[in-house]
């Protein structure tokens, strides 16, 4: 895969600009103001022989990629934790981009409290993405998601168990921008089970589904953030450029790309509204 420097990202970032510059005023208001607002709710059946009987009907909800500071703000977290708690969710993921400079913002510290109010009896997960590693962000981001009764898992899994004994394995790794993912490492000593894998960057799945992985979710893309009628995403960024957006199937595997709800480079949406996703688990 090509990688694609952070300069190379910026420069089409700055493209992106100029493309929407060129459009009506009509369309730059609705761009900024209109769909970054626009939440969409999408669900979803993920059905395999893997999963057991006492996981049937179990849903997950999966939000991204917030980038807290650049648009998306606290009262706005307020609101998608209220519109995620209605959902009454067994089990919550959070794929990573929680601030979007954490060195640079000031009210980290109100963010626990808002999290907290999450609720998800089977537990809730998270991995980093970069920019949570960016800007000496690394231990903050460790430390709020850990107050907020997240488990990180960087390079790591853990078993979700019933009380019958029946399980699913939920494995995290870290993002490759600016963290050292290793998906051996996370896999290590998971066999035989339902094997779900967080990972902020969605193109990893090349190598991730080289393993026993069954259902990959990511974010990172924004899907993004500007779409082109009949061209499709004018800019992606690093790893999240072959599988920008939806569901792929990759070698009988599947991933999910989130969209995210917030924000970055730019602050505007077109054709790629912000995105909650709710996964319910069935038993074949």
């Amino acid at each position: 895969m090509k990688k694609k420097t952070r300069r190379s990202f910026i420069k089409s970032s700055l493209g992106a600009l100029l493309s929407l510059a060129g459009t009506s005023i009509g369309g730059k208001y609705y761009a900024e103001q209109v769909e970054p607002r626009w939440l969409e709710v999408n669900s979803f059946t993920i059905a395999h022989k893997l999963i057991p009987k006492g996981f049937n009907s179990t849903k997950i909800v999966q939000f991204s990629d917030t980038h807290l500071g650049f648009q998306f703000q606290l009262e706005d977290l307020k609101s998608i934790i209220l519109k995620i708690n209605r959902l009454q969710p067994d089990i919550i993921f959070f794929t990573g981009d929680l601030m979007d400079a954490p060195h640079e913002y000031t009210r980290s510290g109100e963010i626990i409290p808002i999290l907290r109010e999450l609720k998800a009896p089977l537990g809730k997960f998270c991995v980093y993405g970069n920019h949570d590693h960016g800007g000496n962000g690394t231990d903050l981001y460790k430390s709020i998601m850990e107050k907020s009764g997240f488990t990180l898992l960087k390079n790591e899994s853990k078993e979700i168990k019933l009380l019958n004994k029946e399980r699913i394995c939920i494995s995290g790794i870290d993002e490759p921008m600016l963290g050292r993912p290793n998906v051996r490492r996370a896999l290590a000593g998971t066999r035989d089970t339902y094997q779900i894998m967080l990972s902020h960057a969605p193109d990893l799945a090349d190598d991730i589904f080289n393993y026993e992985v069954h259902l990959q979710l990511s974010g990172h893309s924004h899907g993004g953030q500007v779409q082109i009628p009949f061209y499709g995403t004018l800019v992606t960024p690093p790893f999240a450029e072959k599988y920008p957006e939806g569901f792929y199937t990759i070698n009988n595997q599947k991933l999910y790309v989130n969209r995210g709800l917030g924000t970055t480079r730019l602050p505007y949406r077109f054709l790629s509204r912000p995105e909650i996703t709710i996964f319910e688990l069935q038993s074949v």
